[in-house]
């Protein structure tokens, strides 16, 4: 399990994150504050910041940080390259989304919805051996299905269930998966599926 711990100083978000999050197969909200400081470094392997004006000390904390914002350049001061992992989704994200962040970065990924780092980003498209283009074989639909269930943490009874597919056929797409994007790890697939732009977190 992914143990997070949300801080926010708006009461009413952190009870709706908490829900938003309740029931997912491998998160548990262990904790609360209304301030960084309030967040127990043992307890924590993600820690989700909403709406926080000020998040200094980031670079010592050895839990990775979701930041939920729609003020990208308010962020962006915040981040150092002592931090263990961090992310930033918009307000609106929906739980999917939320979760599927959470995993990525409690594995160490680096996450940012395309519409808020888009200006940081500055690589150009269609870039010799990036993108889709540099594997020998692309994906198929299902495959890319697959990829972004399992960007969201579920395992693989619940992909099959997800998608109306067998487990068996869903080990045969991770077989199929594995080999195209030369990972030997669901990890490794997923960080793989991220770099490709193969999955929209």
């Amino acid at each position: 399990m992914i143990r997070v711990a949300i801080v926010s100083p708006n009461h009413a978000l952190r009870v709706g994150l908490r829900e938003m999050l309740s029931g997912h197969p491998v998160i548990q909200v262990t904790g609360e504050g209304t301030r960084l400081s309030d967040v127990n470094e043992r307890e924590t392997e993600v820690a989700v910041l909403a709406s926080v004006p000020s998040a200094r000390g980031l670079e010592d904390k050895p839990f990775a940080v979701l930041f939920l914002t729609d003020d990208a350049e308010s962020v962006r001061a915040m981040l150092t390259p002592n931090m263990t992992a961090w992310g930033i989704l918009s307000t609106e994200a929906s739980a999917e989304e939320l979760a599927a962040g959470i995993v990525a970065v409690a594995e160490g990924l680096w996450v940012g919805a395309p519409g808020l780092v888009a200006a940081w980003m500055r690589l150009p498209k269609g870039g010799g051996g990036s993108g889709e283009e540099s594997l020998t074989e692309p994906l198929t639909a299902r495959e890319k299905e697959v990829l972004q269930h399992m960007a969201a943490g579920l395992a693989n009874k619940q992909i099959a269930l997800a998608l109306n597919i067998s487990e068996h056929t869903v080990k045969f797409h991770l077989s199929s998966l594995y080999a195209k994007l030369g990972a030997a790890s669901r990890t490794e697939a997923v960080k793989r599926g991220i770099e490709l732009g193969l999955i929209s977190l």
